[in-house]
């Protein structure tokens, strides 16, 4: 009995037998056969000195080498976003440098391809380093266009593009070129079906033309472009150029190699002797200036096959979005 209290002390159980011991405590036949020690093992080996023999586990969850290493690692991420500097304060830096160009070509590809090329060539020229122009490209089956073209069904084939001019606008765009002359028809169906700018392609040339200081120019084109009223009037009432179209049997030339030949990557010295008889032709009848006005025949010919300036449109019309694309 305890003196102080009169109560009955209980004497402590005695320790069992190392063949009765909890699974918690490895017998010497069980330690043999059991895995080395583990961060956060709750079945430590009976060696160890900071826990006597007899004393039950302390009660922690088991957790394998693999997620103690994980541990270390979140910890150590911790430890380095303390450490790590302060970001400098001030405005943000501008990383988008020019508006966005959709462009909707495939009319015919191989010239799709020359706008490409000429945008991202004329933006790496003005920005320097490794920019390049900020575009998306739709390019659509040429054939079913022609094939619109042929029938005279116009109003569909603005249907049609407007369709693919408020897809380019969804991707982002925020200005529209439109890669060929003649389609030009329908541009004003693009304009009404979006709210980005469309950059016309004539604008652009009469532009040129007029800052060069020339008003009479010859025309090469499609038989669409050089004989219906949507380019040549255009060129005529609001830029007062004086537009010279070919003859017909020159015009029938000229349309026959873009759709038979350019448009499907055959370039001709023939064909280029043909066109250079046309220009020059047009030049006998006052011409100060060749328009190239389809954007495949650049492929074609260029400076030097005729005796007075060419302007070739691709080209004109690609560094006009540019120069859209930069404006503040």
């Amino acid at each position: 009995n305890d003196p102080k209290t009169g109560r009955v002390r209980r004497r402590p159980p005695a320790p069992r037998p190392a063949a009765l011991a909890p699974r918690g405590l490895a017998t010497p036949a069980r330690a043999r056969l059991r895995r080395p020690y583990a961060f956060g093992d709750t079945n430590p080996a009976p060696q160890d000195p900071e826990r006597p023999n007899g004393t039950p586990p302390t009660a922690v969850p088991y957790r394998s080498p693999a997620a103690a290493r994980n541990t270390i690692h979140l910890l150590s991420l911790q430890v380095h976003r303390l450490n790590a500097p302060t970001p400098p304060t001030g405005p943000p830096v501008k990383i988008r440098l020019m508006r966005r160009i959709g462009l909707l070509g495939g009319m015919s590809w191989e010239s799709s391809a020359t706008y490409y090329r000429l945008l991202n060539e004329e933006t790496r020229s003005r920005l320097g380093g490794l920019h390049s122009a900020d575009c998306v490209l739709r390019s659509v089956d040429f054939a079913g266009i022609e094939a619109l073209q042929r029938a005279g069904a116009w109003d569909d084939l603005g249907d049609l593009l407007a369709a693919e001019a408020r897809g380019l606008e969804a991707g982002g765009a925020e200005l529209l070129v439109l890669c060929t002359n003649t389609v030009h028809k329908v541009a004003a169906q693009l304009e009404a079906a979006t709210s980005i700018t469309l950059v016309h392609i004539a604008d652009a040339t009469a532009e040129a033309v007029r800052a060069a200081g020339l008003t009479r120019v010859g025309l090469l084109a499609t038989a669409y472009t050089m004989e219906q009223a949507f380019y040549v009037d255009r060129l005529r009432d609001r830029h007062g150029l004086d537009v010279l179209v070919p003859g017909a049997p020159d015009r029938a030339e000229v349309h026959r190699i873009i759709y038979d030949e350019l448009c499907v990557g055959v370039i001709d010295d023939a064909s280029r002797d043909s066109y250079r008889a046309v220009m020059a032709r047009l030049v006998d009848r006052g011409a100060e200036a060749i328009l190239l006005g389809c954007t495949e025949i650049g492929l074609l010919v260029g400076d030097g096959d005729a005796t007075v300036p060419l302007f070739d449109t691709t080209e004109i019309h690609a560094r006009r979005a540019v120069d859209l694309a930069l404006e503040p």
